[in-house]
């Protein structure tokens, strides 16, 4: 078992005006009851507050099976015969969820070659019971050292490794839902470390009101990413839906040779990800 159980000491629930009283006393005073109110509904803390009562003492990939299940969301698998029996691989997957989608891909991945680990810089980090399986990246100041060791060690070890490229949920652009720039990072790492590439891609969409936010705040050139924010109702949304997951074959490390740089080839495979649907329907 790749993550043990937690010990049995209870979960304390969430409570949404402690939190702010813990971070700003001032500021928690300053907001009004019913803008906890507000806060409550929009990030369905009674949702996460039942969860954790539920399943709280799990860790790992324990705790994803037991949300996965709880969301009863109707999974659509193609393209599982590409995933090798063994081996180490860098599964890099499109991101238009924001969330539910990396425990869709630990899952998928977990079943198949057991231990993983992925690398995530989102909203995933802030939950303790996934502690086990994630790496966290983008680590700046005096973490930055602590964080690349950690991340050497992951690809030096059997573990599979997750990632999403973009590090940012799916934007709409041009009227399509597609990721972002996807970040070289996993190019060079599959090169060092010999590690072949399985692409990935992720059906579904957030609501238009994420995507409307998104580019109204690029507009308003506000550097906080307020869309976030709202992560947590989209991720509820997601509950009793269709998702499909497409794997394709290996992309051998070798394949990125000097004919193209890191950004390029990383470009390159994202764009291999969005071509997934349409090749595994003809198989």
């Amino acid at each position: 078992m790749m993550a043990d159980k937690a010990n049995n000491t209870p979960i304390k629930p969430i409570n949404i005006r402690e939190v702010f009283r813990e971070k700003n006393e001032r500021i928690a005073r300053l907001i009004p009851g019913f803008g906890y109110a507000y806060l409550n509904r929009i990030l369905h803390i009674d949702f996460i507050n039942n969860l954790l009562q539920k399943y709280g003492q799990l860790k790992g990939i324990e705790f994803v099976d037991k949300v996965v299940e709880e969301f009863n969301v109707r999974e659509h698998l193609h393209g599982t015969e590409n995933i090798p029996t063994e081996g180490k691989f860098i599964f890099a997957s499109n991101h238009p969820l924001g969330g539910f989608d990396g425990m869709l891909l630990m899952k998928n991945v977990e079943k198949r070659l057991g231990g993983f680990k992925f690398l995530s810089n989102d909203i995933l980090l802030n939950i303790p019971q996934l502690s086990p399986v994630f790496v966290p990246v983008n680590k700046h100041g005096g973490h930055a050292r602590e964080a690349a060791r950690m991340l050497a060690g992951v690809y030096e070890s059997d573990d599979q490794v997750l990632i999403f490229p973009s590090g940012l949920a799916s934007r709409k652009i041009k009227g399509k839902i597609v990721d972002l720039e996807w970040k070289k990072h996993f190019i060079a790492k599959a090169i060092r470390h010999k590690r072949d590439i399985i692409p990935v891609f992720i059906s579904g969409r957030n609501t238009n009101r994420f995507y409307r936010l998104a580019k109204l705040r690029k507009f308003l050139r506000i550097k906080w990413n307020l869309e976030m924010f709202f992560l947590p109702d989209e991720t509820y949304r997601h509950r009793n839906t269709d998702v499909h997951l497409h794997f394709g074959k290996p992309i051998p490390y070798s394949t990125f040779n000097s004919t193209k740089n890191h950004k390029e080839w990383a470009e390159w495979v994202k764009q291999e990800v969005y071509k997934l649907p349409a090749t595994n329907s003809r198989h």
